[in-house]
């Protein structure tokens, strides 16, 4: 695969087509850097350090730190990652949504179109949000045509992301808007690095360190290992389709098979297990509330389903928080499946063309069965996502690291599939210009 890879830099087109994605990366990076002007990042960055959230760690890592230093792109592509889930959403509910979908091509461009939409008054009203939220302290001049321009610059410099990740899939190597989020998070992978240094390595002088090194390598590697298993795994349920006569032909009688994923959902349980945990203590920051230190009731469940306070052996009872967020991975894994996959749609589809799974009959049965299976997957495939989740929660009470390390948790699953999928899109693009190279033959 990888030396497939190398060999696309000898293809004209497509070496093309990575050197201008390699562009663009560097402008988005390059863009990072620049502080929205009328922001003081002073305030920003001792608001972060308060804040222990692990949802805002992951935020903050998706955007590339950008949100931390709030630069133009502080927001990033979050707006339109959530606009996308959102219009996914709405497909379901609403019928005319429903039927674009359906649409082919033309409804396609349709939904992106919204998408687009959603996502820059998604960005401004979240830019808008953050600055009357935080108050006097997150502007240098805090007046209300102010916070109007920082809501503009930092809305613009969304739709800009989502613009240039549109440029890379159609003029780059594709998936890219999933490249964009790809690269945010490996921009944190020196300081991650540097980070275990310094907890486990550099204290533990030269034997003791090279063991460390060598066990969180491994620890590493198993997870990666881990987590492409999870990601590439299916169940491919066998499908044969009926003989029947077309004119003088006979038709049909071929086999094939339905490829049912074992992580169906991907990341989106974690995300919104993860984001609706944290709602109580954000409200508790912008109120002024110190949870850490708490003395009422109120204060102690907050405290409880904060990640940041799991797995910490001077407090356990917590840890108990944990398994309200395990129910929530659950329940938005078979929540997200249900509206991705839909075993009726597919079993009538099936008898309308003549398909059917061996051993079992058309219709209902079929979908009952289908049904089945992915209930299983989804079980199979959750538990895997949250041993993956867990791990970082675990560093992070035990040792104090690892809710923002870019090669554990939500992190690695989300590279590990960027990457995944991006090689399988070279090699496709290597595939067809082997076919039009034999074809001009």
């Amino acid at each position: 695969m990888f030396r497939n890879i190398l060999n696309a830099f000898k293809i004209k087109d497509i070496r093309k087509r990575l050197i201008f994605t390699l562009l663009i990366i560097v402008l988005v990076r390059l863009g990072n850097q620049i502080v929205t002007p009328g922001i003081n990042p002073a305030f920003v960055k001792q608001w972060f350090q308060q804040m222990q959230s692990s949802a805002f760690n992951f935020f903050n890592v998706i955007t590339g730190n950008s949100f931390s230093t709030m630069s133009i792109f502080a927001l990033n592509i979050s707006p339109y990652i959530t606009s996308s889930i959102i219009v996914q959403l709405l497909t379901i509910a609403i019928p005319r949504l429903e039927e674009l979908s359906k649409e082919g091509e033309e409804g396609k461009k349709t939904i992106n179109k919204i998408t687009r939409y959603l996502t820059v008054g998604l960005a401004m009203i979240q830019a808008v949000s953050m600055a009357i939220g935080f108050g006097d302290n997150y502007m240098t001049n805090y007046t209300w045509y102010n916070v109007i321009f920082v809501g503009l610059v930092m809305t613009a410099g969304s739709a800009a992301l989502m613009w240039l990740g549109e440029r890379i899939t159609e003029k780059g190597i594709g998936n890219g808007i999933s490249i964009l989020l790809l690269v945010n998070i490996l921009s944190g992978l020196p300081n991650d690095f540097s980070t275990l240094y310094q907890v486990f390595v550099k204290p533990n002088g030269v034997t003791l360190g090279i063991i460390a090194a060598i066990l969180i390598l491994a620890l590493i590697l198993a997870l990666v290992v881990f987590v492409i298993y999870l990601q590439d795994g299916e169940r491919r349920v066998p499908v044969q389709y009926a003989k029947k006569l077309q004119g003088r032909r006979m038709m049909g009688g071929q086999s094939s098979n339905i490829p049912i994923k074992v992580n169906t959902a991907g990341v989106i349980p974690v995300i919104f297990a993860s984001s609706l945990l944290s709602i109580p203590s954000l409200i508790a920051s912008f109120a002024g509330i110190n949870v850490s230190t708490p003395t009422t009731v109120g204060g102690h469940i907050i405290k409880g389903l904060s990640q940041s306070s799991w797995f910490n052996f001077k407090e356990p009872i917590y840890t108990v928080g944990l398994l309200l967020y395990l129910f929530l991975l659950v329940v938005f894994a078979y929540f997200y499946t249900s509206i991705t996959f839909n075993p009726t749609e597919v079993a009538n589809n099936m008898k309308k063309n003549g398909g059917f799974v061996p051993g079992i009959r058309p219709g209902k049965p079929t979908s009952d069965y289908l049904n089945k299976i992915l209930n299983s997957l989804v079980f199979i495939g959750v538990a895997g996502l949250a041993i993956v989740a867990v791990i970082p929660i675990i560093l992070t009470g035990i040792f104090g690291v690892g809710s923002s390390l870019c090669f554990f948790g939500t992190s690695l699953i989300i590279i590990v599939g960027v990457i995944l999928e991006t090689l399988k899109q070279v090699e496709s693009m290597m595939t067809v210009r082997s076919y039009k190279g034999f074809l001009n033959n």
